[in-house]
């Protein structure tokens, strides 16, 4: 609470460590301490003879910041039109580090329980957002995040046909989770492309296995791939895809 103080109060003007301590209340020795901490992880500047000052790391995280929450903004018409014509539930997630962060969650109308929350963060190779995420990620970083996700407890699967299905994955634009993540449930999803025509998220469609019958899952890649794509459209993206 203190290192966030210490980042409200040099937010409107570049501060000395002697006014920054008395306005914050402290010794001075307690706030270089808690300045110094903040200027090593990139939170806060210093500038001799003129003070302390917000630092680049919030820049970066204020431009996270911004682009989820316009993708957010953008994309929950999308999911909840799309929740309505399917019946059930839709996710959007971004590729977050190693893993697939869902952002939002737009609930379905079948009696169906599914697990995942807004702000949780699951394996990419075990969940049909998650693959999408990284369709345009090379042969090499599927196999590495696979055997990555194995060691760390992932439900054994063959390795061999699960790149096979990634590699139809990525030439049909879309992906699927056949109860990889969770027991009973299976999902389509697909990408979503800004401006850059770079993957910058994906959705899902969500429901129980007994609704997701190879031939529904089948039917449904047209539609959840063209919600996708009105999504990036209203991102900028202009339909075409980058060179692979």
């Amino acid at each position: 609470m203190r290192g966030l103080d210490v980042l409200e109060t040099v937010s409107t003007e570049v501060l000395a460590l002697p006014e920054l301590a008395a306005r914050l209340g402290l010794t001075k020795s307690t706030t270089h301490r808690l300045a110094s901490a903040l200027v090593d992880r990139g939170y806060l500047a210093f500038t001799p003879r003129a003070g302390y000052r917000l630092g680049p790391k919030l820049l970066a995280l204020g431009a996270l910041a911004q682009s989820q929450t316009s993708i957010v903004q953008i994309a929950r018409p999308h999911l909840e039109a799309l929740s309505a014509a399917t019946e059930d539930t839709v996710h959007l997630g971004v590729l977050d580090g190693d893993q697939a962060l869902y952002l939002d969650k737009a609930p379905g109308q079948r009696r169906i329980t599914i697990s995942s929350r807004i702000g949780d963060r699951h394996p990419l190779t075990s969940t049909g957002l998650g693959k999408a995420l990284m369709l345009d990620h090379a042969a090499d970083y599927w196999a590495s995040r696979l055997a990555a996700e194995q060691r760390a407890g992932g439900a054994a699967v063959d390795a061999s046909l699960w790149m096979e299905r990634m590699r139809g994955y990525a030439a049909a634009g879309r992906a699927f989770d056949l109860e990889e993540n969770e027991d009973q449930i299976r999902c389509v999803a697909a990408p979503i492309r800004d401006a850059t025509r770079r993957i910058v998220g994906a959705i899902s469609v969500s429901s129980a296995a007994q609704y997701m019958t190879d031939e529904r899952m089948a039917g449904l890649t047209d539609t959840v791939c063209e919600a996708a794509a009105a999504i990036g459209q209203d991102l900028g993206w202009d339909g075409t895809l980058p060179p692979r």
